[in-house]
């Protein structure tokens, strides 16, 4: 039986969400009118008058759009229907450019997506394809979604030169979002066959409720290296991921070492696993 609280707490859902389509609606309707308006303006001649209506459509289009991503990201999204918006926002690149993009849907029965996942899934794929066209000799993207349950998995191939790396400046940026999502991205090219991007993006995001040492007092930037390095992975790779140096990893981990009074990585794993 539904306690007290959550019913409490449904059916102030259900009052945000009607005040929201009710204020919507009003938004609109006053959009609408103002449009209507100018159109039948006997002060305005045909030309101005398309100008008027086309600058007014396109801010209210932005402000559209505006508002479904600020309400959006409180939200779940099924991963198909955010699959289905990333291919809505790149038909215009595909249907007015050269850009041959292919798509490959991921499973019906995936993980509903966090909306903050969703959207920030949608801008990496967004901005790896700009950063890939703008590098030239791109002629066919393929972008593939996947879902294990944990994570979505995000793929994106392209059939250009084959000398992308992680450590590219079109991808800094990228790295730099997928970082800040707790994700993970590689990189895997091959001289005249083309590279592939894939990202790893957590479904739920990482309980900060605890240090990851006991007694140690760490900086924000320590603890992120730490689990880094907990999980194995390389400075080259931790560099990347969250957007420093190799230099700064290795002044990290040096102090990491000095702070919890191990003398080697694997000792420094060994304590925080322990733990």
């Amino acid at each position: 039986m539904m306690s007290e609280e959550a019913s409490s707490g449904s059916r102030q859902l259900l009052v945000d969400l009607d005040r929201t389509v009710s204020d919507q609606a009003d938004r609109h309707a006053l959009e609408l009118e103002s449009l209507l308006a100018i159109l039948r303006s006997p002060r305005l001649d045909d030309r101005a008058a398309r100008r008027t209506a086309i600058d007014t459509v396109t801010s209210a289009l932005v402000r559209l759009r505006t508002a479904a991503d600020e309400q959006q990201r409180s939200m779940l999204e099924p991963v198909v229907g955010a699959f289905a918006r990333l291919r809505r926002d790149l038909h215009p690149l595909e249907r007015f450019g050269t850009l041959d993009i292919q798509f490959v849907e991921p499973p019906a029965t995936g993980r509903a997506l966090p909306s903050e996942v969703a959207h920030a899934a949608r801008a990496i794929v967004r901005n790896t394809i700009l950063g890939l066209v703008d590098r030239g000799e791109v002629s066919r993207v393929r972008v593939q979604w996947d879902c294990d349950g944990l994570n979505l998995l995000v793929s994106i191939r392209d059939d250009g030169r084959g000398d992308l790396t992680v450590h590219d400046d079109t991808l800094r940026p990228i790295a730099e979002r997928v970082t800040s999502l707790d994700g993970v991205l590689s990189v895997d090219s091959t001289p005249g066959w083309g590279s592939a991007v894939d990202v790893r993006l957590p479904l739920d995001p990482r309980s900060a409720t605890e240090p990851l040492v006991d007694g140690v007092a760490l900086t924000a930037r320590e603890h992120d290296v730490l689990r880094l390095v907990a999980g194995g992975e390389r400075n080259q790779t931790i560099a990347v991921q969250l957007g420093i140096s190799p230099n700064t990893v290795k002044f990290h981990v040096s102090n990491l070492l000095r702070k919890v009074g191990a003398s080697t990585r694997a000792e420094l794993t060994a304590l925080v696993l322990s733990r």
